[in-house]
């Protein structure tokens, strides 16, 4: 079996790292398969979500600190040290902007890079005892999969000061209390619950949300008139693809009356 495993549930792709003797550590080889199996959904139109998970009941331990210390930074990161060009991250997929939304399905521990490869991702669903941590905080390896750019957005500077500063662990229910997971369920239950969350955005019309997903992550490097002036194009874009009206005519035939989120399907 490979470093990654891959398994597609309707419009669901599952991507599983499944290195569990390094506790799902990846390494080189892993993240260029990460990195090539995310492109390669992203331009799937037989899939509208992928969920990225970890095997045997870990999510990822960060790079494989084995693997540098046997091979020195220059074999292991190799061309991705020079400015960070290009969008292969030593995670892999790190660097990339996708046009679709992925779910980290967290169980065990996400630290180091593992927590950056979860916080690449557009959600979290937690298990109640997992952990996330900047753990290589302890051994002199940086964050250079988006770490000190992606959790403050998400939770704040001070508090991503916090946890950057100290790699402290947080489990989940500081994780749900601060934003950093989305969805807290019990132990053995977040590939599930991720799976039924998937499957609910993956019913709905697509267009529309995967637009409305751009604009709010290119409002990031814009000032306020121009994040404005970007998302009325990209929302008149969703109009003009007739996504809009179709859903105003279902909606005008009864679908969806008072906060009805079981029927309108795309």
């Amino acid at each position: 079996m490979g470093n990654v495993l891959v398994e597609d549930r309707g419009a669901v792709r599952i991507v599983t790292i499944n290195r569990p003797h390094r506790r799902n550590a990846v390494d080189r080889a892993t993240g260029d398969e990460l990195y090539d199996i995310f492109q390669k959904f992203d331009t799937d139109d037989s899939v509208s979500v992928a969920i990225l998970t970890g095997a045997e009941g870990a999510f990822c331990a960060g790079f494989d600190l084995k693997t540098l210390s046997e091979h020195g930074d220059s074999t292991t990161l190799g061309e991705l040290e020079h400015g960070g060009e290009g969008d292969l991250g030593p995670m892999g997929p790190t660097r990339l902007m996708l046009s679709k939304p992925v779910i980290a399905a967290v169980e065990g521990h996400a630290v180091a890079g593992g927590m950056e490869l979860a916080i690449w991702c557009d959600l979290r669903v937690m298990a109640e005892d997992a952990i996330f941590g900047i753990y290589c905080r302890r051994f002199g390896v940086p964050l250079i999969d988006g770490g000190t750019i992606r959790l403050p957005r998400l939770i704040g500077q001070s508090r991503a000061m916090d946890l950057i500063l100290t790699g402290r662990p947080v489990d989940a229910a500081e994780s749900a209390q601060i934003g950093l997971a989305n969805r807290v369920v019990p132990s053995g239950q977040a590939l599930a619950a991720s799976l039924q969350l998937a499957e609910e955005l993956a019913r709905f019309p697509q267009t529309c949300m995967r637009n409305d997903r751009l604009s709010m992550l290119a409002q990031w490097g814009m000032d306020h008139d121009a994040a404005l002036r970007n998302e009325a194009k990209i929302g008149f874009g969703t109009v003009r693809s007739g996504e809009s009206v179709a859903g105003a005519t279902r909606f005008s035939g009864g679908e969806g009356r008072h906060g009805d989120f079981k029927s309108g399907d795309s």
